[in-house]
């Protein structure tokens, strides 16, 4: 079993705050898709399990776009998505590892994913979440 840390993170402003557990060592994808390629979506992928928001639910706003499967969830007051339901992993939470406001990332690891040509990718690198 992977050991595991409670990562502590937000948005910008603070009205959205949750914790995650995961490990210290993140592996992070960088999608080339359209959302993700202009707002430089790097995230990790956990278990529903896994996460728990702590405040701010009436100040999310949710984007979604095309099939609709991707809920990009953001503060509606910071204008910051700190976390979002992935459309590779519907039932699982996207992280933004630059949200995390606790020293406890002790490294991260990047694994690129082809978003542009998103089916194809699936096949051979669909992201598999983090679970306890």
């Amino acid at each position: 079993q992977m050991a595991t840390v409670v990562h502590k993170g937000s948005c910008h402003c603070g009205a959205v705050k949750w914790e995650v557990t995961a490990p210290p060592v993140l592996t992070v994808y960088r999608c080339n898709c359209s959302i993700c390629d202009k707002k430089r979506n790097e995230h990790f992928i956990v278990a529903s399990t896994c996460f728990r928001l702590l405040s701010g639910e009436e100040a999310l706003t949710t984007y979604t776009f095309n099939t609709h499967q991707a809920k990009h969830r953001f503060c509606n007051v910071c204008g910051v998505q700190s976390f979002y339901i992935p459309r590779s992993n519907p039932n699982d939470f996207g992280v933004m590892p630059h949200c995390i406001d606790s020293p406890t990332v002790e490294r991260i690891e990047y694994i690129d994913f082809d978003g542009q040509e998103w089916e194809t990718e699936m096949e051979t690198k669909a992201p598999v979440a983090f679970e306890q």
